[in-house]
């Protein structure tokens, strides 16, 4: 880095990105607490450990392929042409270990390359790897206290290192060939990220089928609620937390917009649309607060429901969030929110669906709507700022038909469809499913030996001390 205004921008974002990977953690804290606080007292561990080790499954899964796929397929391939070479994003690349820049030793990387990438490629990683994470714990919650562990590990890598990054490199990448053709624009991944997960989860929960005892013998649904509300409630405030590190680090903190007339720095866009933190802050806590007010009024009061209606409120925003007006937004969130409530309990009843923290509606519908909502409020807006890209034909500009054509993609087509499929072969193998009588029993008396092992132990000293048995229940 010989020039020191290039430093500058180049050190001044990789601590940027470094510091949301930090701040986004704390969504995977969220979600581990969540799901732990919504399940039954018998699958606590089951639920905490199965969340949580998608940190080694999907972080290895990623790094092997998952980042090399993002700047790979932005063409499609085969769409607006080939697969792209990404050198600086194999797992064999010196660019993925330490580095500190200088003349590169493997072949197709420059010196350009490595003054960048030595120091970027391992935070814009880590900013993508976060992301993936999301995607698989939103799939994680929605199927508690009934999949086996390993079935959902390898859905986990599916969405996390394959689909859910293919999805990234045609409309979250400022190339990608959604925004070229279709115009589609999804500034903070209301699509992306959102819509993939619930349609992904919709699939899995087809295949997957109920918790025993939810649905009576008439085949309405029984209420099971969070056994824990209070690790419910610290779960989803910490998701919202982390949310902000997940919008910040949608952004480019620092970079020249004018093309090469002149100088003018800003924030942009995942697309290097000029944007500012001011915009979505004053975004993101309206849409915030318009999902908490209409979950809190349509559940009439209900605190799960309040709480998922404000994360619901920011994803069903975050597609247009760069480009909103602060009562846009709030307005957005309320109106998608009193829908996807609805519309949950509307599936639940008519397709006998189990979605145990309704994954589905509130990050699946949520998306699909917001993606959808932005073609008409952004509609004739530019998708990506091509000509500052180097092209020298217009791309498409956002349209309600492109939005909706990009949201089909993501919630069916890289959502729902590998969903199926995967679990469908995974059912007919029977590694799906846990057994009746483990679900029964609950996951951790069958799955974790020390607790099978310390219940035996509460057992034979309670009948040498002359009491029943059942007083260890």
């Amino acid at each position: 880095m010989d020039n020191d205004i290039t430093a500058l921008q180049v050190l001044f974002t990789e601590t940027y990105y470094w510091i949301t990977i930090v701040f986004m953690f704390l969504i995977h804290v969220g979600f581990c607490t969540y799901e732990v606080g919504v399940s039954r007292r018998k699958n606590h561990l089951a639920t905490l450990m199965k969340n949580a080790m998608v940190i080694p499954v999907v972080g290895v899964s990623f790094y092997l392929f998952g980042w090399w796929l993002y700047s790979s397929m932005v063409n499609g391939p085969g769409i607006t042409g080939g697969l792209v070479p990404a050198p600086f994003a194999t797992p064999w690349s010196e660019l993925m270990g330490t580095h500190m820049g200088g003349k590169p030793v493997q072949t197709g990387l420059t010196p350009a390359d490595t003054a960048l990438w030595a120091r970027l490629n391992g935070v814009f990683w880590g900013a993508f790897l976060l992301f993936s994470w999301t995607t698989a714990s939103i799939v994680s919650g929605s199927i508690i206290e009934r999949v086996k562990s390993g079935a959902f590990w390898l859905i986990a890598v599916m969405i996390g290192s394959v689909t859910w990054i293919i999805d990234a490199a045609w409309g979250w990448h400022p190339a990608g060939w959604m925004v070229q053709l279709l115009g589609y624009h999804d500034a903070y991944a209301s699509g992306v990220v959102h819509a993939i997960a619930g349609g992904t989860c919709l699939a899995v929960l087809l295949n997957l089928g109920p918790r025993i005892g939810k649905f009576r013998a008439d085949g309405t649904p029984r209420n099971i609620p969070p056994q824990n509300p209070w690790l419910v409630c610290i779960g989803l405030f910490l998701i919202y937390t982390g949310f902000w590190g997940f919008y910040a680090a949608c952004n480019i903190p620092i970079y020249d917009v004018q093309a090469g007339d002149g100088v003018f720095w800003s924030a942009t866009n995942i697309y290097l649309q000029p944007t500012t933190l001011s915009a979505i802050t004053f975004n993101f806590i309206m849409s915030l607060c318009g999902g908490l007010m209409a979950g809190y009024i349509v559940s009439k009061g209900d605190a799960y429901w309040t709480f998922s209606g404000g994360l619901a409120g920011v994803i069903a925003c975050s597609a247009g969030n760069d480009l909103y007006h602060p009562i846009q937004a709030m307005l957005i969130a309320a109106i998608i929110v009193v829908i996807i409530y609805k519309l949950h309990y509307w599936v639940e009843r008519r397709f006998k669906i189990d979605d145990a923290v309704g994954a589905v509606a509130v990050h699946g519908y949520a998306g699909f709507l917001g993606v959808c909502a932005t073609g008409f409020v952004l509609w004739g807006y530019p998708s990506s700022p091509d000509a500052l890209l180097g092209h020298d034909h217009a791309w498409a500009k956002i349209t309600p038909w492109g939005q909706f054509a990009g949201a089909m993609i993501m919630f069916w087509g890289l959502g729902f469809i590998p969903g199926y499929a995967l679990s469908w072969v995974l059912k007919k193998l029977n590694l799906l499913r846990i057994p009746r009588e483990v679900e029964l029993a609950g996951l951790d008396y069958h799955a974790h030996a020390v607790t099978v092992r310390e219940d035996d132990e509460i057992r034979a000293v309670l009948i040498e001390a002359g009491r029943s048995p059942a007083a260890a229940e």
